[in-house]
């Protein structure tokens, strides 16, 4: 059972919130008494989901938008901001994956993408969700990492390079905005069972074996267990906690 905190009166901002540890995160929020707003590229699927969370009682908006498009991030935020008065948590999760390259081969085209959206989208979330939370004095910002972050991997050279940058722009940040009232940091999730990795996994028999001999737990994670996580770093009970990259990896990266 993960701990319960009282968020009541305060507003979350989740990006990649339509579905897998987005989609998770913003339920939990909202099981603890939060207003959500549930960003997602996929706007069609964000306003199902977040109708099925309205109709289960909890407070909840959906906004389509690509975190790739600055413009789009600010309207975002600035909606949310406009509809329930205020900004205190962010959970900028959205990410893509492309597919393993050699690094002397990996095209121009999938480094700009990933980086439009892993990096640079991040980038974007948190700049615009800072010009909210300063004014308030007070805000918790979750940046998405991953294990990628921490450590590198064969033929994943840009996207690791993504994930390395998001800790450095967390990092970075926190120590600016800590006096500021304001905490930022990071989860390193490791490989959880969601919509992305099971399209990752597609067509690579051998992937899932080699996964849970690199994850000591065993199995891969669950959605729930790294929205548990974005909770604990929002809550106050994380109040001395700045600029961390926490990994949430099953032991990954304690080999």
């Amino acid at each position: 059972m993960n701990p319960r905190y009282d968020f009541t009166g305060q507003v979350a901002f989740v990006t990649g919130a339509a579905k897998g540890m987005g989609l998770a995160t913003a339920r939990m929020f909202v099981a603890n008494g939060a207003s959500v707003a549930l960003v997602d590229r996929d706007g069609d699927l964000a306003e199902r989901e977040a109708e099925r969370i309205m109709a289960e009682g909890g407070k909840a908006f959906s906004i389509a938008c690509d975190v790739s498009e600055e413009e789009q991030v600010a309207a975002a935020v600035d909606a949310t901001a406009a509809s329930f008065g205020r900004l205190d948590m962010a959970f900028n999760n959205a990410g893509i994956q492309v597919p393993p390259s050699d690094a002397a081969e990996e095209s121009l085209s999938a480094f700009k993408r990933v980086v439009a959206v892993n990096q640079r989208g991040v980038w974007a979330c948190m700049k615009h969700e800072l010009r909210i939370m300063r004014r308030q004095g007070s805000g918790a910002i979750v940046n998405c990492s991953s294990l990628g972050g921490l450590v590198g991997l064969p033929e994943r050279a840009a996207y690791h390079g993504t994930k390395h940058a998001v800790l450095g722009m967390t990092k970075s940040a926190g120590v600016e905005y800590a006096p500021r009232g304001i905490r930022i940091n990071a989860i390193c999730p490791g490989t959880v069972d969601t919509p992305m990795v099971a399209d990752m996994l597609e067509g690579q028999p051998d992937a899932m074996a080699g996964i849970l001999k690199l994850q000591p737990i065993g199995r891969l994670g669950r959605a729930d267990e790294i929205a548990a996580a974005v909770l604990w770093l929002c809550s106050p009970a994380a109040s001395f906690v700045i600029g961390v990259a926490l990994p949430v990896d099953g032991g990954f990266t304690a080999h």
